[in-house]
């Protein structure tokens, strides 16, 4: 694995946002944290609201903005796992 590895959302060549993967597992663990449980606050607010009056483009939008910390959690789990399936092979 790479030392530091773009996002997934970034198509850009050189990517500016990377994830340190030798980082402490418990830094990487708390930023994905972090992005997913920021996540999860906001869609339950929305879910225990008892009214949401929206049109389809906004919920469009808003969908597209909540992706974007959820896929970087999701980059971040993903070096975890990887790094703790390596530790087990040693």
């Amino acid at each position: 694995m790479e030392r530091y590895m773009p996002l997934t959302g970034i198509d850009l060549v050189p990517a500016s946002l990377l994830i340190d993967t030798q980082a402490p597992l418990d830094v990487l663990q708390a930023m994905a944290d972090y992005r997913i449980r920021t996540v999860t606050q906001v869609l339950e607010n929305i879910a225990y609201r008892g009214e949401l009056g929206c049109d389809t483009v906004v919920l469009s939008d808003f969908s597209k903005l909540l992706a974007i910390p959820l896929r970087d959690g999701c980059d971040l789990m993903d070096v975890i796992g990887r790094r703790l399936r390596a530790e087990v092979k040693e």
